[in-house]
């Protein structure tokens, strides 16, 4: 019996080049299709939707998996879950596309405090200074935002947003602890279906009911994107992607979905930047990379510091 060809690394980098493309598209996606559906009966649809095609595709590791010991830390991170995205809907309804995907990715920068946090795992120079850059260009953003103190004003998407940040490192860091000990995808199918019954609760009781407007042609390949697109597939693709990826290089790959939901926002939605928030933007995405990347043991060796 012959053995599968192995998948290149190569191959692996533009897979995850590719899911950090369609994370990107999902932002002014999400931003069209709310301007029809409301945000927890989207989420709700999004998520239900895409914990069916997983069922479908990994049922045996999922049924498997599912016993008393997936219980509470299927709750945990549902719930987290479920926080991050209701503030980052609830965020995108005020703000651009492109602006939510820079704000919610300082998340990069808080998960190695969280950590600190939960696991007791201190944060290293380099998070420190990621800490500063990506406070100086939330700063830089806020100013663009609008007139206020000092020409300081942060509304109130630009919050919701980074609230869906700081939510989402505890999301990751509960993830990071539980797989080890719990089949990953079997602890995402947890997280999809305990957050979408919530998005779908909350929809009933405090939003308008679904109408024949959710079915016209555009809202719908809106949905599909999101459910097949933006969540499934990209999720696959990650973690085969990252199988063949070194960390550095896939942390980096996948920051730039920050980049691609702004080109796709400009390009689409019609978003524009003025000069301080594109300032604001570059010293995030500079922070994204500082906390996400390494310095080699030559360099550190000539700067006379321990390896982080």
């Amino acid at each position: 019996m012959k053995k599968a060809p192995s998948l290149s690394p190569t191959t692996g980098r533009l897979m995850l080049l590719c899911c950090a493309m369609l994370w990107g598209g999902s932002y002014p996606t999400a931003k069209v299709a709310m301007g029809v559906i409301t945000p927890q009966w989207l989420m709700g649809i999004r998520l239900i939707g895409a914990s069916a095609v997983m069922l479908i595709l990994f049922h045996k590791r999922i049924l498997s998996a599912l016993n008393r010991s997936i219980i509470i830390p299927g709750i945990a991170v549902g719930l987290t879950y479920w926080g991050t995205m209701f503030s980052q809907m609830s965020g995108l309804r005020l703000i651009e596309p492109g602006r939510s995907a820079f704000l919610t990715a300082t998340y990069c920068v808080i998960v190695p405090f969280t950590s600190w946090l939960i696991i007791r795992q201190r944060p290293t120079s380099r998070n420190l200074v990621a800490a500063v850059l990506c406070l100086s260009g939330v700063g830089l953003v806020s100013m663009g935002s609008g007139a206020g103190l000092g020409g300081l004003s942060i509304s109130l998407g630009d919050l919701l947003t980074l609230l869906c940040g700081l939510v989402f490192s505890f999301n990751l860091v509960l993830l990071g602890k539980w797989s080890r000990t719990i089949d990953p995808v079997a602890l995402t199918f947890s997280q999809f279906v305990i957050a979408g019954i919530l998005f779908l609760i909350g929809g009933s009781v405090f939003e308008p009911a679904p109408n024949a407007s959710w079915l016209a042609p555009n809202v719908l390949i809106c949905l599909t994107y999101l459910v097949l697109g933006a969540t499934m597939l990209a999720q696959i693709m990650q973690n085969i992607g990252l199988k063949v990826t070194p960390p550095s290089q896939a942390s980096i790959i996948m920051c730039l979905e920050t980049v691609f939901s702004m080109l796709f926002s400009v390009l689409f939605y019609g978003e524009r930047v003025d000069a301080s928030s594109a300032a604001g933007f570059v010293l995030i995405f500079l922070a994204i990379i500082v906390s996400q990347i390494r310095l080699s043991g030559r360099l550190l060796a000539l700067l006379g510091r321990p390896r982080d």
